[in-house]
C-alpha cells in the first residue's frame, strides 16, 4: 500500500511551503545586510528570463522537501542546488520549447501512465511493490482514496503527474531526435573497411621538439591574424581570477608535548578510576562502544591488554593519542544467522500470539511473509543473514549473548518489536565492550591564535601589495580561476565561502580571514573577464605555440627530400621504424604515440609500396610507407549500418540537452548567494 509517508520516501514530497515562505520572508527582511539595495536580487538569466533571488529559493527549497535531502553538506548542497536549476531550466526552456514543437501528453495518455499501460518511472517510482519489483496498480487507487481527504496527498500526486509529464514530453522530444539521424551508404563503406582492413607498414618522423623555438620568429601581426580569423575557438563562460594564500595551522613541538603529558595524565586517571564509564563519559574525548567485539577484532597489542584486564595505552597511534579500558564482557556466539519479524510497537499482544505458535512449531518464513512490516526482509521469509555479535547492540546484544541454534526471543526497541529466530550460532567466545579516550593530534588554541595573527599581519600588509605581504609572511600564492556556476574553487576543500565572497568583489579588494580546511585562508582578487571571447593577451601563449608547430612544420617539410622512404628518413636525420595492426580506431602507433592524423592517414591508404605525403601531427611530422593491407570480414554492411545508426541516435541524444542549453544562452549568478 502506498501510504502518504511511503511516498514522502520515494520521491520525497514533503510540503513544507509555508517554512519556506517563512524563512524567504526573513532572508528578503535583510535587504540591506545581504546587499540586497531594498530589490530582489537576480541570481541567473536563462533564455532572457530574469531569475530573481526569491523565484529561485522557492524552488530550492521546493526540490529539498521533494528529494527529502538534507543540505548538511557541500556536496549535498550543489546537488540540490544543480535540481532547483535544472527545474527552472524546464520551466523557461523546454517546456516553452515542447509547446512550440506541439508536443503534448494527452489525458489518455497519462492515464495509461498511472495504470502502467505506457511506463513511468515517475509512477514505478513510487508505486512499485518492493517484493516483486513490478507496479502495484491497487497501490495507486489507495493512494487516491486517501487523498480524497489529505491535502498533502493531493499536493504529491500533483507533482508527481508533473513529474511524469515532463518525462513523457522529454521522451517524446527525444524521439524526435533519434527519428532525424541517418546513415549514408558512404559511411557504411568507410564503416565496413576501418573494421575489417589492417595496416602494416614503415614510417619516419620528425619531433617538433627536436627544433629549438628559438629558430623561429612569431610576429604581434601573425598572432593578431590567427586570432581573429579563429575567434570562434576562443569563446568562453564569465569568469573571475584570483591569488589566495593559506597559512597552514600545525601543532607545534610545544604542542605535542603538552599533548603528550595529558595523555599520560588522563591515562594514570582513567587507570586509577573504579567508575570507568563515568569518567570516560565526562571527558569531552571519551568515547563509550555501543557494541561488543572479539579479541580478533582488536589490534594485537590493543587484544594483548585488554583481554587480560588491563588498560591499553595511552599510545600515540594514527595521528591521535589514545587509551582504552573493558567496560564489561559477554560469552556469546561470534556469529549469528537471524531470521526476524518486525511489528509496529502497538502491536504488542500480536507479538506475544506470534510468540506463542512460533515456539509451537508454526512456520517462520509464512509468518514474516504475512506479518513483518518490513519489507525488505519480509518478502524472504524474514532472512536477515548471518552476522557478527558485533552487529549487535543495546538490547539486541542483551537478548542474543546466550543465544543458541533454535531460540526465539522478542526485542523491543524504538518504535518497533522484533522476533527473532536464532537458525545459526557458533561457537562462544569472550567479547568486550570497550571505553576509550581519544586525543587528536592539532594544534593548540595558542597555536591556532598565533597563526590567526599572522594572518591577520598579512591581511593589512596585503593592502599595500599582496605579493610583498606574500613574501614577508613566508606564503606561497595560488592562482584560482572561477567558471561562472562553479561553487567552489578547485583544489581548496570547503571552500564555499571563498568563492561567495569572489563573486561578489572587484579587482584589488582583499578577503576577509577564510577558515577553511582547519587552516586561514586570504585572497584577492585579481581579474574579472566577463567577455564572450577570451582575449587575445590571455590567450597569446596558446595562439603562438600553434603557429610555432606551423612553421616547425614547414620547416620539416622543406627538410624532407628523396624518393624512398629511407632517403627521406635520412634527410631528417631519423630512422625507418616498423608499425602494424594499424586500423581506423587504432588509439595508439609504436614510436609516434598518440597521433590521429598519422591513424587516419595510414587507415585511409589504398596502395602499397607508395611514399606518403607529409602528415602534420601533434607532436611532429611523418612519413609512411605501407607495405600490407589485410582484410579479414568482421563486419558486414547490414551490420555496420545498425553499429553507425546506434551510435548515431545516440550521440544525438547526449548532444541535444546540451545544444539546447548553448542555445539558451544561461547566465549563472548563483554563486554570490548560494
Amino acid at each position: 500500500m502506498a501510504s502518504l509517508n511511503t511516498l514522502r520516501t520515494k520521491f520525497g514530497i514533503v510540503l513544507s511551503i509555508i517554512i519556506a515562505l517563512a524563512l524567504l520572508a526573513f532572508i528578503l527582511s535583510l535587504k540591506t545586510e545581504m546587499g540586497f539595495s531594498g530589490n530582489d536580487p537576480r541570481v541567473g538569466v536563462i533564455d532572457g528570463e530574469k531569475i530573481n533571488y526569491s523565484e529561485y529559493y522557492e524552488t530550492y527549497e521546493r526540490v529539498r522537501s521533494q528529494s527529502g535531502t538534507v543540505d548538511s553538506d557541500e556536496q549535498q548542497s550543489a546537488m540540490l542546488a544543480n535540481a532547483a536549476w535544472q527545474q527552472l531550466f524546464s520551466k523557461y526552456v523546454l517546456d516553452p520549447g515542447f509547446e512550440r514543437l506541439g508536443l503534448r501528453v494527452t489525458e489518455p495518455e497519462r492515464m495509461a501512465m498511472v495504470s502502467g499501460e505506457q511506463p513511468s518511472q515517475a509512477f514505478f517510482n513510487a508505486f512499485a511493490d518492493p517484493r516483486t519489483g513490478s507496479y502495484n496498480v491497487a497501490a495507486v487507487s489507495q493512494f487516491l482514496a486517501q487523498a480524497e481527504t489529505n491535502s498533502q496527498a493531493q499536493a504529491a500526486w500533483q507533482a508527481l503527474n508533473e513529474q511524469a509529464r515532463l518525462e513523457r514530453l522529454f521522451q517524446k522530444y527525444m524521439g524526435l531526435v533519434r527519428g532525424g539521424t541517418y546513415v549514408n551508404a558512404l559511411e557504411v563503406a568507410n564503416g565496413v573497411a576501418s573494421a575489417n582492413n589492417t595496416f602494416s607498414g614503415r614510417w619516419a618522423g620528425k619531433k617538433y621538439a627536436s627544433m629549438p623555438d628559438s629558430l623561429f620568429t612569431v610576429s604581434s601581426s601573425e598572432m593578431n591574424e590567427y586570432y581573429k580569423s579563429r575567434k570562434q575557438m576562443f569563446k568562453q563562460q564569465p569568469s573571475r581570477t584570483l591569488s589566495y594564500v593559506i597559512f597552514e595551522v600545525n601543532p607545534t613541538d610545544d604542542d605535542m608535548l603538552a599533548l603528550e603529558k595529558l595523555a599520560k595524565e588522563v591515562g594514570a586517571q582513567l587507570a586509577a578510576s573504579d567508575e570507568v564509564r563515568t569518567f570516560v563519559r565526562s571527558n569531552r574525548n571519551g568515547r563509550i562502544a555501543e557494541n561488543y567485539v572479539s579479541a580478533a577484532q582488536l589490534t594485537d597489542d590493543e587484544a594483548e591488554a585488554l583481554t587480560a584486564g588491563k588498560q591499553y595505552g595511552p599510545v600515540l597511534k594514527n595521528n591521535e593519542w589514545t587509551m582504552a579500558r573493558v567496560l564489561d564482557v559477554k560469552t556469546a556466539p561470534d556469529s549469528l544467522g537471524i531470521k526476524h519479524i518486525v511489528l509496529p510497537y502497538t502491536e504488542e499482544s500480536l507479538a506475544d500470539s506470534l510468540m506463542g505458535v512460533l515456539r509451537g512449531g508454526a512456520d517462520f518464513a509464512e509468518l514474516a511473509s504475512r506479518y513483518s512490516v518490513y519489507d525488505a526482509t519480509a518478502a524472504n521469509g524474514g532472512e536477515v543473514g548471518v552476522l557478527p555479535f558485533s552487529a549487535f547492540t543495546g538490547e539486541f546484544a542483551e537478548a542474543l549473548a546466550g543465544a543458541k541454534s533454535g531460540d526465539i526471543v522478542k526485542i523491543a526497541s524504538g518504535d518497533a518489536i522484533q522476533i527473532m529466530q536464532v537458525y545459526r550460532a557458533d561457537k562462544p567466545s569472550k567479547h568486550y565492550q570497550i571505553a576509550s579516550i581519544t586525543y587528536p593530534v592539532e594544534a593548540s588554541t595558542a597555536t591556532r591564535t598565533q597563526v590567526h595573527n599572522a594572518a591577520g599581519t598579512f591581511s593589512v600588509n596585503a593592502k599595500e601589495s599582496f605579493a610583498d605581504a606574500a613574501t614577508t609572511a613566508a606564503v606561497t600564492p595560488r592562482v584560482a580561476t572561477l567558471v561562472q556556476g562553479d561553487r567552489t574553487i578547485r583544489g581548496l576543500e570547503d571552500s564555499r565561502e571563498v568563492a561567495r565572497w569572489a563573486y561578489g568583489a572587484k579587482v584589488g579588494d582583499i578577503s576577509e580571514i577564510f577558515t577553511v580546511d582547519n587552516d586561514y585562508v586570504i585572497a584577492t582578487l585579481t581579474a574579472i573577464d566577463d567577455d564572450e571571447y577570451a582575449s587575445p593577451e590571455k590567450v597569446a601563449s596558446q595562439i603562438r605555440m600553434q603557429l610555432l608547430r606551423d612553421k616547425k612544420y614547414d620547416a620539416i617539410v622543406k627538410e624532407l627530400s628523396g624518393s624512398t622512404l629511407e632517403e627521406q628518413a635520412a634527410s631528417l636525420g631519423s630512422e625507418v621504424a616498423p608499425f602494424e595492426n594499424v586500423g581506423y580506431a587504432s588509439f595508439y602507433i609504436n614510436g609516434p604515440g598518440i597521433e590521429p592524423r598519422l591513424v587516419g592517414a595510414i587507415a585511409s591508404t589504398t596502395e602499397k609500396g607508395v611514399v606518403s605525403a607529409p602528415v602534420k601531427g601533434m607532436s611532429g611530422v611523418y612519413v609512411f610507407v605501407v607495405d600490407n593491407i589485410a582484410t579479414e570480414e568482421k563486419q558486414t554492411a547490414e551490420g555496420e549500418k545498425v553499429r553507425a545508426q546506434a551510435v548515431a541516435e545516440n550521440m544525438a541524444q547526449q548532444m541535444a540537452l546540451p545544444a539546447i542549453q548553448q542555445m539558451a544562452e544561461i547566465q549563472d549568478l548563483r554563486g554570490k548567494y548560494f
